[in-house]
């Protein structure tokens, strides 16, 4: 979406809120939003099985899918922790600092694509991403396969997850586990979820109000549906360039993906479930404060000054979009063997 399309969309979105003038709120919210389902989606090309959801969730949990064997998908990916990691941007391998904030894990199904810049188009082929970065895992997938294969409690799970497969243990297959079990980390039953299925009082009136704005100002043109976003690419700075700290000018986001000119500074929309317990912000990591982020987004994207009192009735609203978190029973993981190799700790 070009910078004239979004420029449109704001407007069309802005000035179908000020002539609603006193329209229901909540009618107008149902439009624009849908509940989290309480259940995963099912996978297109992986259908979804109880030994594969619990594989799924063993290779989620087992830093033996890094080199080192000290980094797993929950490190970055913090189901404890809003599903990231409280980091300005991941810490992996020998410590080295990677260049982008990692996003929740949380709610990710409901996104157009993985990353910040889209490059995998689902949860299978974002899971082979960080296996094999040299700054996150820093693995391959044959060492990984070879680990796996080692470790003689893993053997009958993927035969029960993948059953008819001759030799199941395969980098596909462990990318496929992880999907569906990073399919059923939802979280519904937020309090936003209860308003747009008619309970009014499931928000305060300054709640509701930061919802009119969210929607008035135009926020709700490119963070909208069920995931309250995660559902189209948009330049950082449609109005105004964000400082240099907060969009660091050599990460060029979703050009360096496609080599398209148009597509420079262009980041698919995060989602904005639970982005109360999800600090810091942004691809950089660098905003710390939620109502900071706000008046930022209005800023460059919007081309307005919020208010103080603005943003934070807005980030009152956002708050009411942290759901019920998943409770993960950590998973009890097969032993090595002697044949299992060693970690590799060195940079």
């Amino acid at each position: 979406m070009n910078t004239r399309m979004i420029s449109l969309t704001l407007a069309l979105v802005m000035t179908a809120g000020a002539a609603s003038g006193k329209e229901d709120i909540m009618k107008r919210a149902q439009g624009l939003f849908k509940p989290l389902p309480a259940t995963a989606p099912a996978m297109k090309g992986n259908p979804a099985n109880p030994a594969k959801v619990e594989l799924g969730k063993m290779l989620y949990f087992d830093p033996r899918l890094s080199a080192s064997q000290l980094i797993s998908c929950n490190t970055c990916h913090n189901v404890g922790l809003g599903g990231a990691d409280l980091q300005e941007t991941a810490i992996g391998h020998g410590w080295q600092k990677g260049p982008r904030n990692s996003p929740t894990v949380l709610n990710a199904v409901f996104n157009i694509a993985q990353f910040w810049d889209g490059r995998a188009e689902d949860l299978e082929a974002q899971a082979k991403g960080p296996v094999q970065a040299s700054v996150e895992m820093n693995n391959k997938p044959e060492n990984l396969v070879a680990t796996l294969k080692s470790i003689p409690g893993y053997q009958p799970l993927f035969r029960k997850a993948f059953p008819g497969q001759q030799d199941p243990v395969t980098f596909d297959n462990v990318a496929r586990a992880i999907e569906v079990y990073e399919a059923t980390l939802l979280t519904p039953d937020a309090p936003f979820d209860r308003y747009l299925k008619g309970n009014r009082k499931a928000l305060s009136a300054r709640e509701a109000e930061g919802l009119r704005l969210f929607i008035d100002k135009g926020c709700a043109a490119c963070h909208g549906g069920v995931n309250v976003g995660g559902t189209g690419y948009f330049p950082f700075g449609v109005r105004e360039e964000p400082g240099a700290e907060v969009r660091p000018p050599a990460d060029t986001g979703r050009f360096k993906v496609t080599n398209t000119a148009a597509d420079r500074y262009v980041f698919r929309s995060p989602g904005l479930r639970n982005a109360a317990i999800t600090m810091p912000y942004f691809h950089s990591g660098k905003v710390w404060k939620l109502s900071d982020a706000v008046k930022i987004m209005g800023s460059a994207q919007l081309g307005i000054r919020l208010t103080d009192d603005e943003a934070d009735t807005i980030t009152a609203f956002l708050g009411t979009l942290t759901g019920r978190q998943p409770k993960v029973v950590y998973p009890v993981l097969p032993p090595n063997s002697d044949a299992t190799p060693r970690p590799v700790t060195n940079i």
